[in-house]
């Protein structure tokens, strides 16, 4: 057990989006370097089942290998904690030191209720998607990779959007809580490829239609969503996002 941490712990409690909720203090013994974030949790968590003096942590993840974007805990008043380019699946226990305090926080945003302590309501995004955030041509099997040439510049902005995970670390690094770098990423991967094309406008003008109705907020280029984002989302998408808007709104009747 040697080099093993001890670990305070100050946790978000809430039960529910409509209770009150509050930071309570909790201490983690014997927490190996190499042990993950959410694993320190469910060591945590153990524990509290154990006592049988505490319910257990409500935190959302499923993959844990930063693939999913369900990791969502604000650390250390830092989306995914203090590690650039990870989730917090990701984030190791190595990076903190014997003794510290972190502090854990579900994410802050109008848009995300919090469903029980650390978890939160993502659905927004799934609205916003569900908005244009695809391609409905029926394209049949699929072609041969060679048969639709594709820049490779293109090809490699449209990867590098696509990699976003809809964590929503972005909203909650905004402090508008603004999700135009989720929604920018998802415009952008389709815009960048002709099977884009045929929705190319109703697609963005859906899609930041339903942003807005969704109440998270309006961008004002801070830059904090992509210092803040494991995938390293880029700011380009934002500036394509617009002209893809403005150009959407000349080009049609609608307002």
């Amino acid at each position: 057990m040697s080099g093993n941490m001890n670990i305070n712990l100050k946790v978000w409690r809430q039960k529910n989006e409509k209770s009150q909720g509050k930071l309570v203090d909790y201490k983690v013994e014997g927490v190996s370097p190499d042990m993950s974030f959410l694993e320190m949790f469910d060591v945590l968590n153990d524990k509290l089942i154990r006592d049988g003096k505490d319910e257990p942590i409500a935190f959302d993840h499923d993959c844990r290998e930063g693939i999913c974007g369900m990791c969502s805990m604000y650390i250390n008043g830092r989306p995914h904690g203090p590690n650039q380019g990870v989730t917090t699946c990701q984030l190791h226990m190595r990076s903190f030191k014997d003794g510290d305090t972190i502090v854990v926080e579900p994410w802050r945003a109008a848009a995300f209720p919090v469903v029980k302590d650390l978890a939160v309501n993502r659905s927004a995004f799934d609205r916003i998607i569900s908005a244009g955030g695809f391609i409905s041509v029926n394209t049949g099997n699929a072609q041969d990779a060679n048969s639709l040439p594709i820049p490779k510049d293109n090809a490699d902005e449209a990867f590098a959007a696509a990699a976003c995970i809809g964590c929503g670390a972005c909203v909650a690094a905004c402090k508008n809580s603004s999700a135009m770098l989720f929604v920018s990423a998802k415009v952008s991967q389709l815009a960048l490829l002709p099977q884009g094309n045929p929705e190319r406008n109703s697609r963005v003008l859906d899609m930041v239609a339903q942003m807005d109705a969704e109440g998270f907020g309006a961008c004002t280029n801070t830059g904090a969503c992509s210092a803040e984002c494991p995938k390293e989302i880029s700011l380009t998408n934002i500036a394509r996002l617009n002209r893809e808007y403005f150009g959407a709104q000349l080009s049609s009747n609608r307002t």
